[in-house]
């Protein structure tokens, strides 16, 4: 009896030696293994959902500007395309420019060889009138039709008011008229009625005579921009006081459709002309002739025409009155 109750108590002390030990190992691991804090579920949770927030934001700014820079895209575009548009529509322009510039040299060389062919003419022409009417013979006053076109030399004094713009082809077309009835021309010059040149840079000179020059005559009269006051006394007084010459016969004729002036000026500028036109020797150097013309706003034409009658009768030359322009 004794030996069973001593062999169960030492069975029982050492499984309590045994659970003790366990228990206390647990504790142990649990204390190495400790490393890190332990987290908060729900703050974390909250940090995230803000990052999400502001990633969404900033996409929906991203798209924003996407869809700007998509709209200035298709702007950039469409303007790219009508600048397309207009290079192919000026490359058209040009080309059609270039052909009609070709065909004018070709006319421009066409119509310089019937020139040269045509003085050639007029020179054998001459050659044969002189053959024919012998050495000795001498034109009549060189007239043509009424109008003596002996002088070398010609200047034009164009009245540039707005009433004969109005008519300014017209005009051009008669001035050509008049440097074609001369046989032989060795200077040109052009004033308006106020006394300025047309190139001021040739102020007292001549302007040598060609078929070339005559072109450019022409464009220049045609854009000439200033306008002169109706009344062409000081035009004819500047050129003879820069022109006059001993050595050369000078035409000067006068294009305008007014005189806009009182009597007694008239009086007086003839007086000054005639004392500008009169030479020691008494051999005429200058004709005035005078192309009168009437337009729509012409306001004093009498007037033009009794100036101009006086002073052509006076210096040997003619005065022509015309009522249609057109």
């Amino acid at each position: 009896m004794k030996k069973h109750r001593r062999e169960t108590e030492g069975f029982s002390l050492s499984f309590l030696d045994v659970i003790c030990c366990g228990f206390g190992a647990v504790i142990l691991l649990l204390m190495i293994t400790k490393t890190v804090q332990p987290q908060i579920l729900e703050q974390s949770t909250v940090n995230l959902e803000g990052r999400i927030a502001a990633l969404q934001k900033q996409l929906f700014e991203l798209r924003g500007e996407t869809a700007i820079f998509n709209r200035d895209l298709n702007a950039k575009q469409e303007q790219l395309s009508d600048y397309k548009e207009r290079i192919a529509r000026l490359s058209g322009q040009l080309a059609a420019l270039r052909s009609r510039f070709e065909e004018e040299q070709v006319a421009s060389t066409g119509d310089s060889i019937i020139v040269e062919q045509l003085a050639e003419a007029k020179q054998r022409l001459t050659e044969e009138m002189k053959k024919l009417l012998g050495t000795e013979y001498q034109p009549q006053n060189n007239l043509i039709a009424g109008i003596p076109v002996d002088s070398e030399y010609l200047v034009f004094i164009i009245d540039s008011s707005g009433s004969m713009r109005q008519i300014w082809p017209y005009v051009i077309t008669k001035i050509n008229q008049v440097i074609d009835t001369y046989p032989e021309i060795k200077g040109l010059q052009v004033l308006d009625a106020d006394g300025d040149y047309l190139y001021k840079g040739f102020r007292g000179k001549w302007l040598d005579d060609s078929p070339a020059r005559r072109r450019l005559l022409n464009t220049a009269i045609s854009g000439w921009g200033e306008g002169s006051f109706s009344n062409p006394a000081p035009g004819i007084m500047t050129a003879i006081r820069d022109l006059k010459s001993d050595d050369k016969k000078i035409s000067i004729w006068v294009f305008a459709d007014d005189y806009q002036a009182f009597t007694a000026e008239l009086d007086r500028d003839i007086k000054i002309i005639q004392d500008l036109v009169s030479s020691d020797d008494g051999v005429r150097r200058v004709r005035i002739h005078g192309i009168g013309i009437r337009t729509p706003q012409s306001s004093a034409p009498e007037s033009l025409a009794l100036f101009m009658r006086e002073l052509t009768y006076r210096n040997g030359g003619t005065f022509v009155g015309l009522n249609d322009y057109r």
